[in-house]
């Protein structure tokens, strides 16, 4: 595939950016190499390869939810420029 000018413009104006001359060159160039070495990669023989899916053997590691205090809700409500006895006040921004 072909990167001109053209290719540029439309994806400029797909990601709404505003190129000079200068960058679009600059595209062009840097576009024109990725595309080169896609080509290359699609030179390599990868029969009897798997697809890699997760970099390692792990998969979803996560940490245990553990439920804990770690302030009291005093503390919590003390900065706050708006409250009531045990909620936050906030100004409505939602109209019916």
């Amino acid at each position: 595939m072909k990167i001109d000018k053209e290719t540029v413009d439309k994806i400029a104006h797909l990601a709404r950016l505003v190129l000079t001359e200068e960058e679009k060159n600059r595209s062009i160039e840097e576009l024109s190499e990725i595309l080169s070495f896609m080509e290359k990669l699609g030179e390599l023989d990868t029969t009897g390869v798997e697809p890699l899916i997760y970099m390692n053997e792990h998969v979803n590691v996560l940490r245990p939810d553990e439920v804990i205090q770690e302030i009291s809700r005093e503390e919590a409500l003390s900065n706050a420029p708006l409250k009531n006895e045990a909620y936050f006040k906030v100004s409505k921004v939602i109209e019916k």
